[in-house]
């Protein structure tokens, strides 16, 4: 341990905004893209002894306050280790910083000299993958999945495949790496698995039920469920004991969520502790084609981007009911309850409760605990007094785009 490097994986408060309602309740590093969080695959590539530094109010429960003047590393949450990037990391001198499009990612030094910018800056040799907004995180997810899978699996046998499953495709790739493997516990049976497009990665204790059918590249993490006849296409993430059914395209699922039933959703990302409930349906896509329009935290306004294809973005604590809809890349804060007929606006501030038909109130914090306390205890987990000051500052937040 003593040889081993300190780094901070620290978030700037432009990206923590950019990447709201997801990093309201959790460090950028705490993402998961492709199987594994950001931290995960950082702690791999770089070992060292890491810590967060995210915005003020997460530091309580996530954070290790950094002394000023320690000499470490610094890192961007938002950065991606492909290992490019690793090495010119690795390579930094003393005040050097590691630049993306001008931006500060990377910087060894002391936590002070970096604040007061007393630094000397280069830009990346390849141009990274960053995690700049929420969509980013589908955007990038069939990659690092394979990424992932390639790194996690390498030397290792998978568990058996039941001959009850039809698998597409080949077991090994043109470099005889395995491109399915189940870990220990995995119950697979009576599926379809199609290799063909990318490997199929299932968790330990995770489970795929007869007659779904999946398309890699796929990461089902430990616990988690595809349920009797889902459709699930390639690019798609489903964290630590989610349970999923229906049809889902390029989503993402951070962990502790539930899409149980039939519905569509696609181009999505999904905090945790949420559910979807039996027949929603979320668009993403335009009926005319246009390119999509995203509501940025930052900015308080509705961006441009160059998307064809963007479903709902859903912060954590967030319900909606049985055969709601939802229109393109709507996006749903914290603790957000949406039930009954239409579709509500595109974008619901956190702590909201309502329809587009009855309108929204607000959740107060005491009904808010009490229901978030109810689900979680299901997985033997609690709201800690940590949780609640976090809590209190998105609803604080949220205040401010209430009418």
């Amino acid at each position: 341990m003593e040889n081993l490097p300190i780094v901070y994986l620290f978030d700037s408060v432009e990206s923590h905004e950019n990447l709201l309602p997801l990093s309201f309740t959790r460090p950028v590093a705490d993402f998961r893209v492709g199987i594994t969080t950001v931290r995960e695959k950082w702690q791999h590539a770089l070992p060292g002894v890491y810590r967060y530094l995210p915005v003020d109010y997460l530091r309580e429960k996530f954070g290790d306050v950094a002394d000023p003047d320690e000499a470490a590393l610094f890192v961007a949450g938002a950065l991606m280790p492909d290992p490019f990037t690793v090495d010119d990391v690795m390579s930094l001198r003393e005040g050097e910083a590691l630049l993306a499009a001008g931006a500060p990612v990377a910087f060894r030094g002391t936590w002070r000299d970096f604040e007061e910018g007393r630094w000397e800056g280069r830009e990346l040799k390849e141009l990274p993958d960053l995690i700049r907004y929420p969509f980013d995180v589908f955007l990038l997810n069939a990659k690092w999945t394979e990424r992932d899978f390639f790194r996690l699996t390498a030397g290792r046998e998978s568990q058996p495949l039941d001959a009850s499953n039809r698998v597409i495709g080949d077991f090994t790739d043109g470099d005889g790496r395995q491109m399915l493997f189940l870990e220990e516990g995995a119950k697979v049976q009576g599926a379809t698995i199609n290799l063909a497009k990318g490997p199929v990665y299932i968790g330990r204790d995770a489970e795929i039920m007869e007659g779904a059918a999946v398309r890699g590249p796929l990461a089902l993490c430990a616990n988690a469920k595809i349920r009797m006849g889902a459709k699930i296409y390639g690019g798609c993430t489903f964290g630590p004991y989610c349970k999923v059914g229906g049809e889902v395209d390029n989503s993402v699922m951070f962990g502790f969520s539930n899409k149980a039933h039939d519905g569509y959703l696609g181009n999505a990302v999904v905090g945790e502790w949420c559910n979807i409930g039996a027949g929603v349906n979320a668009s993403n896509l335009k009926n005319d084609y246009s390119k999509i329009r995203v509501w940025n935290y930052h900015s308080h306004t509705f961006m441009r981007t160059a998307l064809q294809f963007c479903g709902p973005i859903i912060g954590d604590h967030t319900k909606i009911g049985v055969n709601c809809m939802l229109n393109t890349a709507t996006v749903l804060g914290v603790g957000v309850n949406i039930h009954g007929a239409g579709f509500p606006r595109v974008f619901v501030p956190s702590f909201s409760e309502g329809s587009a038909v009855g309108g929204f109130c607000n959740v107060t914090m005491k009904k808010f605990v009490e229901i978030a306390e109810r689900v979680m205890s299901r997985r033997g987990l609690t709201v800690t007094e940590g949780d609640r000051r976090i809590f209190e500052k998105v609803y604080e937040v949220a205040s401010r785009f209430k009418g």
